[in-house]
């Protein structure tokens, strides 16, 4: 058993706050523990709940329409290639640029972000090496099995944003439900719910 030092528990202590704000802000929402005392936080810490989902949902979102243009653009190349499409790539580019999905959740006191996110850890995630790739550059040269490869990859790396988002959108209904809550209960006014907010 390992004796303790005069300094043990501090050291500890530091080591354990380092590692939670080294803590992926995704592990941070999907942690059962994020949802699990919303009834006895305060509005404080209820209004920082909800805006680290708010914040991971307009990220995961940037990502989301990032790895849809990619794919649009080699499913594009593929139908060029099998001749279901006559067009050259730069004369569709307009019409595959505008084709945008729509985000998972519309509200009226929220739109798509029209610049990028903060980026946290950027570069360290799949998702950052996968949109690093500048097979665009060079789309036309590539051999079908490379697009291949890369459309597999795309298309992995869609579905675990996709996923993380549904997360983070469940996490943030919790929150916003308890905030309602409070609001229809008496427990808070408008003012005070919708500050930071």
């Amino acid at each position: 058993m390992l004796a303790s030092g005069a300094n043990g528990p501090s050291v500890t202590k530091r080591k354990a706050a380092v590692l939670e704000q080294n803590r992926r802000r995704i592990d941070v929402v999907t942690d059962p523990e994020f949802v699990a005392t919303l009834t006895a936080d305060t509005l404080e810490v209820l209004r920082e709940r909800r805006q680290l989902c708010d914040e991971l949902d307009n990220e995961l979102s940037f990502y989301r329409r990032l790895l849809h243009g990619r794919l649009d653009l080699l499913g594009f190349e593929k139908r060029r290639r099998s001749g279901i499409e006559t067009r050259s790539l730069i004369e569709a580019l307009p019409e595959i640029l505008a084709d945008s999905d729509a985000p998972m959740r519309e509200t009226a006191l929220k739109s798509p972000p029209i610049e990028a996110p903060d980026f946290f850890g950027e570069g360290q995630r799949a998702i950052d090496k996968v949109l690093s790739d500048d097979f665009l550059a060079h789309l036309p040269t590539l051999g079908d099995s490379e697009l291949e490869e890369i459309e597999a990859s795309l298309t992995v790396a869609e579905r675990d944003i996709s996923d993380q988002r549904r997360l983070v959108y469940d996490a943030l209904e919790l929150v916003l439900e308890e905030l309602t809550r409070r609001y229809r209960e008496g427990l808070a006014n408008v003012d005070e719910l919708l500050e930071q907010g």
